[in-house]
């Protein structure tokens, strides 16, 4: 049989960032506030602090032992509001003069929601479910004759949520049965163009390995709830 290929596809395109405030996140529950828009999105980028080293036994490497750390999410993207800036930070914003106060504080804990797209029109949808920003660089030129313009750029740091998901591990098995083991998550990513999940609703809140619903289960659900508040009419 021939070796089937992947057809040719480029990331091409980001959009709708969001974010949310974690108001929750222990071992008993994991939630959030409302999903407000961030900044018009330019670029986002994710890197992972990784590292592998080989451990020798009989003088050979016999076995590899693999870490992974935060990961670092760049984005650039439109100016940020003073108010926005204030909230995902912790710094103090005064709604009666509309000052910022670059005050001491500790940046809260907050989900970060986007879209990414690719060359072939299909979708990728990510939340990433815990971390925090730094105080962003300012710079304000002086005007010249040029185009040039300045905008936001910001690093998220994200990291594994202390709350342990019931389906935090999808285990695969023979015919593509899925069984779970529970686990804490820093991110959920799903390819949209496969069309498995609602994703009208998916930035309607955060959505987190226990909430996503594959359509079938939905169907199933709302099949299920109409069997019990449908009157008997015998």
């Amino acid at each position: 049989m021939p070796l089937a290929k992947k057809k040719v596809v480029e990331g091409r395109g980001a959009s709708d960032l969001v974010y949310a405030l974690i108001t929750k996140d222990d071992s008993t529950e994991y939630t959030t506030g409302e999903v407000k828009h961030l900044i018009p999105l330019a670029t986002i980028t994710k890197t992972t602090e990784a590292s592998s080293e080989a451990h020798y036994y009989d003088n050979i490497p016999a076995v590899n032992i693999n870490s992974e750390g935060a990961d670092e999410i760049s984005i650039t993207g439109a100016l940020i509001d003073l108010k926005t800036l204030a909230e995902i930070t912790g710094k103090s914003y005064d709604p009666s003069t509309g000052a910022f106060s670059d005050v001491e504080a500790t940046p809260p804990y907050i989900a970060l929601g986007y879209k990414s797209q690719n060359s072939d029109g299909s979708e990728y949808y990510a939340w990433r479910l815990k971390g925090t920003f730094s105080i962003p660089d300012e710079t304000a030129n002086t005007k010249d004759d040029g185009t040039e313009g300045v905008g936001t750029e910001l690093t998220y740091t994200g990291i594994y949520t202390t709350h342990v998901f019931t389906k935090g591990k999808a285990i695969v098995g023979e015919g593509d049965t899925v069984t779970y083991e529970p686990a804490p998550s820093k991110a959920i990513k799903v390819d949209v163009s496969e069309d498995k999940i609602d994703a009208s609703t998916f930035f309607e809140e955060v959505m987190t390995p226990d909430t996503i619903t594959a359509k079938t289960q939905m169907s199933i659900a709302k099949a299920a709830k109409v069997a019990v508040t449908t009157p008997n009419k015998e």
